[in-house]
């Protein structure tokens, strides 16, 4: 293999690399896929769900072959303080449809599932191998360093996470900022499906996306999430590594402590953990995006920082499929001109700016800042709004008050300046 030179070598085997290393080899192209992991999914992490539209294109009725778990046909998004929890609840045969439906996925099934169709197209798959390094000539990655040999190709495609030392150790970008991620830490619970549809009044094959703002990250920057599966529950929490030093608690700490908050723990009663797992994951947005293309290398996926998170959902593996698609684009049309300098790659660039994914997030690419300098977010409006209903719903058999009067007790406490600037500021970060 050592002898060997690829059209393309991809370093990662999540969605984006999978994906990326299948558009090619479906054109003729000799393509390596370089897995560190014992199987494609094994180290990757995420909250579970994968929206269709960008992976119809690619495998139409893809839901109908795919491991996916449930169709994700009701959206929860609750504030939740330690005692409480006040909750949208929005369900809708809107969010089933073909081409805007979500899914969720279990990473290390779904992931297999791409691999095999890869192969199936050509690539070769190594997996249990790290990539150490890239070959570089004259400025020009050559291909990697893995294992000990020297594999070679005229373009590298790096889909290795987030935190991609190989994109650093080559000046495509520099050290991750602590705002710009988050930690995340995951739980598979394994529960019976009638038991899943009668706690969420879900039918088979139908599922629940449930996010949380609050108490589930300390009242800092972050939250936790829920997503239904088959006969399992995806749970875990994220918050925003900046914010972390200043938590009184660790991680394990606050996922413990939100699934034993009174809303939570009735629905995982009597589930058992059979997966436990944790993950960097993208919170910068645009801000985060690193340089794109090199003399005969593209940054794909995590790696390039795609991730969109806007509150009420989060959005990942959609990005990936996208950007991989537009990096097999831009390989191919090098391929055509054996040109695979910097410039003839960006033709990458151009792909993703004439994508919904550069318009996406150059529409929120000021949310993050608005997050980050408004903690009311995650602490203050939480109570405040369970404080208003508590008032309200509570009868003691004292006088009632006026609704009005009610809120605006609770209202003044976060100040209603504070309340005014704080929805301007959120109008214009969107």
């Amino acid at each position: 293999m050592a002898e060997e030179k690829f059209d393309a070598i991809i370093v990662g085997g999540g969605i984006a690399g999978t994906i990326a290393s299948y558009l090619l080899a479906k054109e003729g192209l000799e393509v390596l896929l370089v897995e560190r992991g014992n199987f494609a999914g094994s180290k990757n992490v995420s909250g579970g769900r994968i929206y269709s539209h960008s992976l119809e294109k690619i495998f139409p009725n893809f839901a109908q072959e795919a491991p996916v778990e449930r169709k994700i046909v009701r959206e929860k998004i609750s504030l939740m303080t330690e005692s409480s929890s006040v909750t949208l609840d929005f369900y809708s045969d809107a969010l089933g449809k073909q081409g805007s439906d979500a899914y969720s996925v279990l990473r290390s099934v779904f992931d297999q599932w791409l691999a095999e169709k890869a192969e199936e197209a050509g690539v070769q798959i190594i997996t249990g191998i790290r990539v150490d390094d890239l070959i570089m000539r004259d400025g020009k990655v050559c291909g990697v360093i893995a294992g000990g040999d020297e594999l070679e190709a005229n373009v590298t495609i790096l889909a290795d996470g987030v935190n991609s030392t190989l994109a650093q150790k080559i000046g495509l970008r520099g050290e991750l900022a602590p705002n710009q991620v988050s930690v995340g830490a995951k739980e598979v619970i394994e529960l019976p499906g009638n038991v899943i549809n009668d706690r969420f009044n879900c039918r088979d094959g139908e599922g629940s996306s449930w996010l949380f703002a609050g108490v589930p990250s300390g009242g800092r920057i972050g939250g936790g999430f829920l997503y239904t599966n088959k006969e399992s529950i995806s749970m875990g929490i994220v918050c925003t590594l900046s914010d972390l030093v200043n938590s009184e608690k660790t991680v394990p700490q606050l996922l413990e402590d939100f699934k034993q908050h009174p809303i939570i723990e009735p629905l995982i009663k009597g589930g058992k953990i059979v997966e436990y797992s944790g993950h960097l994951v993208p919170e910068g947005g645009l801000e985060m995006v690193p340089k794109l293309v090199g003399d005969g290398v593209l940054v794909v996926g995590d790696a390039a920082g795609f991730c969109i998170n806007v509150g009420y959902a989060v959005r990942g593996m959609d990005l990936a499929v996208t950007s991989a698609e537009c990096a097999a684009k831009a390989v191919l049309a090098a391929k055509e001109e054996q040109d695979y300098s910097e410039a003839s790659l960006n033709a990458y660039r151009a792909n993703l700016d004439g994508s919904y994914l550069m318009k996406d997030l150059h529409l929120f690419k000021k949310l993050p800042h608005f997050m980050e300098n408004t903690p009311r977010i995650f602490n203050g409006y939480p109570q405040m709004v369970a404080d208003i209903l508590n008032d309200m719903f509570v009868v003691s058999g004292q006088p009632a008050t006026p609704p009005m009067k009610t809120a605006f007790k609770h209202v003044r406490k976060i100040g209603i300046t504070n309340l005014i600037m704080d929805g301007l500021r959120g109008a214009r970060s969107i």
